[in-house]
């Protein structure tokens, strides 16, 4: 088996595909998608997402500090390419696309109802780091749908269809293959 030498590139996929709402400090919401997401560190709990500074949201992230992460699913994933490629400048997103704002407890930028996970996050460093700057943010607040808690109150994501992105194309998440420490664990 042969392998292809390519030039450098970003190759880590699949990626999360989530829906970031900003609020601007003139009360205006958008919703930008974002691939370029992810977990900083567990405690305290950060994030980070990346973005292009030529980006609508972008000086309403700089100029608020403060966002919300929104999961999505198969069912959003219409919502979540529309959301990636039309502006906020030319459209208002939650209306286009029949979206629920909801007010989030501690930052301004609003939750999304329909995505089963909403996690609010405030800036705490800005990294310009080339055609993106990393918005590093910590936890304030996480949301979950009750739609996917079972009777013992574990939180069920799976049965959101979460969605992913590698390479232009967005997918379901597979079949379960395993638990955390199934590999050692004794039979």
């Amino acid at each position: 088996m042969g392998k292809q030498l390519w030039k450098p590139g970003n190759m880590l996929y699949p990626l999360p595909a989530v829906m970031v709402s900003v609020a601007g400090k003139d009360g205006k919401n958008n919703i930008l998608t974002v691939a370029w997401t992810g977990t900083v560190c567990s405690d305290p709990p950060m994030v980070f997402i990346s973005v292009r500074p030529e980006r609508y949201s972008y000086h309403m992230l700089k100029d608020t500090g403060e966002f919300v992460i929104n999961l999505t699913t198969k069912e959003l994933a219409f919502a979540t390419d529309y959301c990636g490629v039309k502006s906020g400048r030319d459209v208002d997103k939650f209306r286009e696309l029949h979206l629920t704002p909801l007010p989030a407890e501690l930052v301004k930028a609003p939750l999304i109802a329909e995505s089963p996970v909403n996690i609010e996050c405030q800036v705490t460093e800005v990294k310009p780091l080339g055609t993106h700057d990393m918005f590093l943010a910590k936890v304030a607040a996480v949301h979950v749908d009750e739609e996917y808690m079972d009777e013992k109150n574990k939180f069920h994501l799976e049965e959101a269809e979460p969605i992913v992105y590698s390479h232009g194309a967005y997918f379901t998440v597979g079949s379960l293959l395993g638990t955390f420490g199934y590999s050692v664990k004794k039979k």
